[in-house]
């Protein structure tokens, strides 16, 4: 290969210009695909979007000519390190996204390799068909990637790895040659390879690949190596080097004593696995097979140790679940830092010292509630009868989705151990026969504790493959000694039992190393005259699976790197600011589509673009802040690019498994850089807007004279950079504080008391609404008082002013901390000011203040939280509302999702007994505070919107009621779609009798 760097500017630029799609080759897009999911970084030449077969001709073209190599790439979620290289990374997940055909007669549909995988099950339901293989990534794993690496998933006890089900594929080889590989039977390739011999020295690639394939597998001493030197076949994970040995089983080398039921040749078992090392994969044929049984059902068993679970393991097998899945107690600790898994976490039980147990979830799943039940008592008896277990829940329905989003963010929980120790992929992905599994996690615990080490035990159960996590401080010379060490003991210890030291997850540059070890010296040979076979100018992916560099290399942190000690204005909870991004471990879950519902991430839902997930924002963030020369390293344009897109919106904050808070993250920025380049008017004015609309609020007529017009408001918009066609939120004639003050209060004696805080939204725009609520709470029994206290800090937050917002912080804990209290809330209408209060006010006053400050967020509610409260404590009867029957849509605000829950407001719509309230799957509605005021924002601000938000709202007829608790959803809603959206107060408020 020739050396990237010999690769000039204008030569890519030129390759740019022949290319349908994209191809980037600044600093920043090469940065950002410089990881992926596992512990390695290597900076590549460039990033290819190509949007059409012809443009992955042109690259396969130009890496030949330059001796380069390309790296294919789909979600980025691989833990080998087999998207990460120096050459150009082909990312293919934005445009090959097609399902081409769905044969549901014949049980098979062919896709791009750009189709994720849950997003196919969703589009193959109708026909009650379904894809197996089920990563813990299925809902943004891609179905090229799954090939790639041959996934498994949870279920694979019944369906198997992606191998299984692939069927056929079109790829393009390496010399730019369009092949299809599909099963052929056994006179057809006899014929096929009678063809290729007779064309002697004009034998295409294609002929040359059969031809030496045919070569090495008719060997009698290469079948007696593999046989030998390969992993048990009862072990059904097994993904070390090319799949030689599951070639072997077909026609004409199997040998009928080994497999009752010979299948044909079928060059797709090589393929799967291969890790894009031997074609460019451009079309999968994939094997369908109907929809999993209809009831659902979990057996949670409950043990004291990881041992006495996989005993429980083999027991559960007699009873042909769906799935054996492990959940040790590193991740169910992990789970109570997190505010979306501790929710999930519901159903466990501590042992009696109050510890986390480990789990077994075993997955009955049969037609009927009836048949899981039965089943499930029979187990549990015989479980107890063995002394194994000492809690066993059967959960059904919508708990089984909680356990299963539990157990598939175990990756992502596990960044959130506190320090530099994290739970690292080094020898997670063994897999051994299941019988044998409780010895070997026994002998590995002992090498382990030999060592002073731990690990995070947790997943296959059920098909022997546990994902082992050694906790190791990478960023230490004795962590990589570890990193190494573990590697080479393991690798001697899974040849022991005869097991694949890649089970799922591939070998990459990670474990390519040990393949000799692993298979034996002859049959590693075999595997590079494969390669050298199908890649003879070794272009598709070097270095991964032969030719590795070692394992210890090119890892994303240096052995005792050096990085400054960084003075934040935030503070970062047991961490610094590096150590916070660095809870990103890439695993990609901030890349789901609106299609899997949640917030995370807006802009990527619209964009599709790796630059705005939240992957992308933390990788960039700790890159600067790692290896930037510059002294102060927040001043980097790089990062202010890649933030430019996240709307705030704290979405990551409750979906991430990581708990990586990019909009805390982008507010320190701002903050960091605006301290060196100064504020910019637009954001000045922004964050002053509690100022501007007070001084605009002597004379409403004229500010709205200008907004109501719309020329004018186009000119004035212009003026200030806010986009022309947004509308802007008019003033109302008065005040909320004015009326407060100046109207007739009604007699309360002897009522509860609650203060009400006075947001600047709420105090200059949504007037009504304030009056609304007020009134609604006086009307229920309330004392309502409004309490001396500033602006939220809101607006200066969401520009990084944060110096002035710890200023108003800081005053209005001192004016409140000494008369809000359970019994006296402080009780919030906007949602976004209101959780200022529990979200980023710990996190920004000082030391001194910060007891006040967390008594304060305990106590600071919005309203429908207090509404909730008070029907739950029947302070609050249904009987003081009207029984008209009324359907409401409701929206949810993206901080109120992240920091609270939607529950307490759907629990108050609900209180008027004929009321039904459904959600809106929407994520964000776009806004965002004044991101979809901004002219360079509105635009994607509005394609937010369309994805799911805009549609539902339009579907319902006039008479539904379209609720939203946010004012800029609010004001969205009315840009997006002509509907009038309505607060929850003003809901309760109109349903009063």
């Amino acid at each position: 290969m020739t050396s990237p760097s010999s690769v000039s500017g204008s030569d890519l630029n030129s390759l740019a210009q022949q290319l349908e799609g994209d191809l980037y080759y600044d600093n920043t897009m090469r940065t950002l695909y410089a990881t992926d999911a596992s512990a390695y970084r290597e900076m590549p030449l460039a990033v290819a979007i190509p949007k059409t077969i012809s443009d992955i001709k042109t690259l396969i073209a130009y890496a030949t000519k330059n001796h380069i190599s390309l790296i294919p790439r789909t979600a980025g979620t691989s833990l080998a390190g087999q998207v990460v290289g120096n050459g150009i990374v082909v990312d293919v997940s934005k445009n090959f996204t097609k399902i081409l055909e769905i044969n549901a007669e014949e049980r098979w549909v062919s896709v791009q390799p750009g189709v994720v995988r849950d997003e196919l099950n969703m589009a193959l339901k109708p026909y009650g068909l379904y894809f197996g293989p089920e990563t813990s990534t299925a809902n943004r794993a891609m179905i090229g990637g799954m090939v790639g690496n041959n996934s498994c998933g949870s279920n694979s006890i019944v369906y198997g790895s992606a191998r299984e089900h692939t069927l056929e594929v079109k790829a393009i080889l390496a010399d730019g040659s369009d092949a299809e590989f599909k099963s052929v039977s056994g006179l057809d390739f006899r014929t096929l390879l009678g063809n290729a011999q007779q064309k002697n020295g004009s034998a295409s690639l294609l002929d040359k690949i059969y031809l030496k394939t045919h070569e090495i597998l008719n060997s009698p001493e290469n079948q007696a190596e593999i046989r030998k030197n390969f992993p048990k076949p009862s072990i059904e994970r097994r993904n070390t080097g090319y799949a030689l040995d599951m070639l072997l089983h077909t026609e004409p080398y199997a040998n009928s004593s080994e497999s009752a039921e010979i299948k044909p040749f079928n060059m797709c078992s090589l393929i799967a696995g291969s890790e894009g090392t031997l074609c460019f994969l451009t079309e999968i044929k994939l094997n369908l097979v109907p929809l999993p049984p209809k009831t659902q059902g979990l057996v949670c068993v409950h043990c004291d140790t990881i041992d006495e679970a996989l005993r429980a393991t083999i027991l559960t097998l007699k009873y042909q679940p769906q799935a054996v899945e492990l959940i040790d107690d590193y991740v169910l600790e992990c789970a109570t830092t997190n505010a979306e898994q501790k929710k999930n976490a519901f159903f466990v039980k501590n042992k009696p010292d109050g510890t986390f147990p480990a789990i077994l979830v075993v997955d009955l799943s049969r037609e009927t509630k009836e048949e899981v039940e039965s089943l499930a008592a029979e187990m549990t008896k015989e479980l107890q009868e063995a002394g194994i277990g000492f809690h066993y829940p059967l959960l059904f329905g919508d708990d089984t989705k909680k356990i299963w989003t539990l157990r598939k963010a175990g990756l992502g929980l596990l960044a959130n151990i506190p320090g530099d120790e994290k739970a690292v992929a080094v020898i997670e992905d063994t897999a051994v026969d299941v019988y044998d599994q409780p010895n070997y996690i026994r002998d590995f615990n002992v090498i382990l504790k030999k060592h002073g080490m731990s690990a995070v035990h947790y997943a296959h159960a059920g098909t022997g493959e546990i994902h082992l996590r050694p906790i190791i401080n990478l960023k230490t010379s004795e962590g990589h000694r570890q990193f190494r060490m573990i590697a080479e003991e393991i690798a001697d210890l899974v040849k022991k039992y005869d097991g694949s030291l890649s089970g799922e997850h591939g070998d990459g540059r990670l474990r390519g190393e040990f393949i000799p070890k692993m298979v034996g010296e002859h049959n590693y040979q075999l595997f590079k005259e494969i390669k050298k076979a199908w890649d003879p100018n070794n272009i598709f992916n070097p270095g991964k699976i032969v030719d590795t560099a070692p394992m210890d290399t090119f890892l994303r942190y240096e052995a005792d790197q050096q990085t400054p000690e960084f003075k934040t204005y935030f503070r970062f909870q047991d961490q610094d600011i590096l150590q916070h991004a660095e809870q990103c471990n890439g695993s990609g879950d901030c890349r789901k589509t609106e299609m899997s519902g949640g917030t995370m991430c807006p802009s990527f839902m619209a964009t599709r673009n790796e630059k705005d997930t939240t992957r992308a924002r933390a990788n960039i963030l700790r890159e600067m802040l790692t290896r930037s020369p510059k002294e102060n390293r927040f001043d980097n344009q790089e990062i202010k690019e890649v933030y430019d897109l996240c709307l705030a919106c704290k979405g990551c904050k409750g979906e991430c498994p990581s708990n990586v808070d990019v909009a805390k993250l982008k507010m320190e920025f701002l903050q960091q850089y605006h301290d060196v380049h100064g504020v910019p008017l637009r954001s000045w004015l922004v964050g002053n807007f509690s100022k501007m609309t007070g001084i605009a609020s002597y004379v409403p007529w004229a500010y709205n004279l200008i907004f109501k017009n719309a020329p004018l408001r186009k000119i004035a918009n212009r003026v200030v950079g806010f986009h022309p066609e947004r509308t802007m939120p008019l003033l109302h004639s008065t005040t909320l504080m004015k009326w407060y003050e100046q109207r007739k209060k009604p007699n309360v004696a002897g009522s509860r008391k609650v203060y009400l805080f006075c947001d600047e939204f709420t105090n200059y725009n949504d007037v009504e609404i304030g009056k609304k609520s007020i009134q609604v709470l006086e009307k229920l029994g309330y004392d309502v008082i409004i309490p001396k206290h500033g602006p939220s800090g809101r607006p200066q937050l969401s520009k990084g002013l944060l110096k002035d917002a710890k200023k108003i912080a800081e005053e209005n804990i001192r004016l409140l901390k000494d008369i809000i209290s359970y019994d006296t809330p402080l009780v919030g209408i906007e949602p976004s000011a209101i959780l200022t209060f529990r979200d980023e006010y710990p996190d920004l006053v000082d030391e001194s203040m910060l007891e006040d400050a967390k008594k304060l967020a305990l106590n600071a509610l919005q309203f429908d939280e207090f509404v909730a409260r008070e029907i739950e404590l029947k302070h609050i009867s249904r009987n003081q509302f009207t029984k008209e029957r009324r359907l409401i849509k409701l929206h949810g605000h993206c901080q109120q999702k992240a920091i609270s829950s939607m529950v307490p407001t759907k629990k108050m719509l609900s209180l008027p007994e004929n009321y039904t309230v459904q959600l809106i799957p929407s994520g964000c509605c776009g806004m965002a505070g004044s991101f979809g005021y901004e002219k360079e924002h509105y635009d994607i601000s509005m394609q937010i919107g369309e994805l799911v938000l805009f549609p539902a709202v339009r579907q319902q007829p006039e008479e539904v009621i379209i609720a939203a608790p946010g004012t800029s959803c609010r004001h969205q809603i009315h840009d997006g779609t002509g509907r009038k959206a309505m607060h929850p107060a003003e809901i309760l408020w109109e349903a009063l009798v």
